[in-house]
């Protein structure tokens, strides 16, 4: 896929290095020169460009990538001016990143395909681990629904599937369960290694190192994690 990133602070930077990394063609646009360079052996092209003004702006090549995203967050104003002229331009696949529930709020009223929250769903992250102690995957599905793969605690570490009363007490759904299995790589090394377990009768007993695969509102995550 080819992509446009507008902005190439840190944010921006980390996104063309990974999605160049996955194979992906990456166009990056940054006012500041400096950025650009540090990004020119990286990406496919780098230009240097005020993207809030609009003839600049032109040179980009808006209407034949694939997604167009507006990385830029610390200056609210040119992040929104930024949007407002690719929907000018009939810009087909625009993401934006928030920095906060103001940016957002206006962000959400140009009807992007999806806006970005990094700041918000890092400290979720750190909060998770803090709370919950323990290893975690989230999947944002919209602004309310996730689906997060989560170890085990040691609290339910010999329940029944029957018994996690996910879905009656917490409005959960459990997805999938990944279980540890010790396994020999070619050389006689033993690691472990996660497998899906196919299917999941009641009657399956939570083990130490097991993942749970769930999905359900993030405030009902919380509620959960609580409860433990």
């Amino acid at each position: 896929m080819k992509y446009i990133i507008i902005g190439l602070g840190n944010y921006g930077h980390v996104l063309a290095e990974e999605l160049t990394a996955l194979g992906h063609e990456v166009i990056g646009a940054d006012v500041s020169a400096t950025r650009v360079e540090s990004l020119k052996d990286t990406v496919a092209t780098a230009f240097v460009l005020d993207a809030t003004d609009e003839q600049a702006l032109s040179v980009l090549p808006l209407n034949t990538v694939d997604v167009v995203i507006v990385a830029i967050g610390e200056n609210f104003g040119a992040s929104i001016r930024v949007v407002a002229l690719l929907k000018q331009r009939k810009v087909k696949h625009i993401y934006a990143r928030a920095i906060d529930s103001v940016h957002r709020s206006v962000l959400d009223a140009f009807g992007l395909d999806r806006i970005l929250t990094p700041e918000e769903d890092a400290a979720r992250g750190v909060v998770r681990l803090f709370e919950f102690g323990a290893d975690m995957e989230t999947f944002q599905i919209d602004q309310e629904y996730y689906v997060v793969k989560f170890t085990v605690p040691a609290k339910l570490v010999g329940y029944y599937v029957s018994e996690l009363k996910l879905d009656e007490e917490f409005g959960l759904q459990l997805l999938a369960l990944k279980r540890e299995e010790k396994l020999c790589n070619c050389l006689g090394i033993s690691y472990v290694d996660h497998n899906v377990v196919n299917t999941l009768p009641a009657d399956t007993q939570i083990k130490e190192g097991d993942q749970l695969a769930c999905y359900g509102r993030y405030k009902d995550f919380q509620k959960f994690w609580k409860a433990l």
